[in-house]
């Protein structure tokens, strides 16, 4: 019986670590701006639903060790209580990966997302199906389609870093949700004609041939730049220049496109550090493209000297 028992253990064990998730998300819900008149306790629930949500759901077929999992955060910002248990508000979604051999996270995704409208009542279930983006009720499922829709990008990001077009699949889940999003008249960020950058045109231009390059530009930045920066800072900068050469392309073919300016935010002071040291040479050919290609920068980047 003892045997028994142990073995059982171990296949429960085995299936357990099979089952790990991809996920280690802190996600925060930030109230300061809604009625008094609304109980504060219903938040306290959403955000515990919500983190749960996240980090107990399998979002891939991989098994990932729990050193592996993608650190991200989500803050959700209310902003506007419009009645009937729906809040409007905005999202701001951050991810990072760890480059090889050291403890330093860089930064994959920092995106604020001002579009977020949703229904909750206290204690109703945190569900999201991909077959059936819309759910029941679309004010109801909309947060959920929206969670769902930047943990695969976040996928889409963490994979292509580490294998050349290995985000692919998780660019298509977020474009099926886009293409299958929650439709009420309160919902927004789900259609082109809604904004310039918004989850509409994130997705399309990961999923768009004009955009393919993008592909070999997360590639080269982290696993031929960041991940090799530790042992060889020479190799690892050749790396980040590849991307930068490849981004100096994209933005040739497709001026002012979403996806430029997206990948450029929250690496500003990533950037200056890895060409600090440089030669002068390929110093000089950093500040070029920087200055060109991360307008909102600009400024940090002169200092390169």
């Amino acid at each position: 019986m003892h045997k028994r028992f142990l073995i059982a253990l171990y296949f429960i064990i085995l299936a357990s670590a099979g089952q790990a998730q991809e996920i280690q998300a802190r996600l925060s819900v930030i109230t300061s701006k809604v009625s008094t008149q609304v109980d504060k306790k219903i938040f306290q629930t959403l955000q515990s639903g919500l983190t749960n949500f996240l980090n107990s759901r399998k979002w891939t077929q991989d098994v990932f060790q729990p050193s592996e999992k993608i650190q991200c955060s989500f803050l959700i910002t209310i902003e506007q209580d419009l009645g009937n248990n729906v809040f409007k508000g905005k999202m701001t979604v951050q991810a990072a990966r760890p480059a090889y051999n050291t403890t330093y996270d860089s930064p994959l995704l920092n995106f604020m997302d001002d579009a977020i409208t949703f229904k909750y009542q206290e204690f109703q279930p945190i569900e999201f199906n991909e077959n059936k983006v819309q759910g029941n009720d679309p004010l109801v499922a909309n947060l959920t389609a929206v969670l769902a829709y930047y943990v695969n990008i976040i996928l889409g990001f963490d994979y292509d870093s580490y294998s050349l077009r290995g985000g692919d699949v998780y660019f298509q889940k977020a474009w099926n949700i886009v293409n299958n999003a929650p439709d009420s008249r309160d919902i927004s960020g789900w259609k082109s004609f809604e904004g310039l950058r918004n989850r509409y045109w994130l997705a399309e231009n990961m999923n768009n041939s004009r955009f393919a390059l993008m592909h070999d530009v997360l590639y080269s930045y982290y696993r031929s730049g960041m991940d090799v920066f530790f042992e060889n800072e020479e190799a690892g900068r050749s790396g980040i220049i590849n991307s930068l050469n490849f981004l100096n392309t994209i933005n040739t073919e497709n001026p002012n496109s979403m996806i430029m300016q997206l990948f450029f935010q929250g690496k500003g002071n990533e950037l200056m550090k890895v060409f600090s040291k440089a030669g002068g040479e390929q110093k000089s050919r950093a500040k070029d493209l920087l200055t060109r290609l991360d307008i909102t920068n600009s400024n940090l980047y002169k200092d390169l000297r």
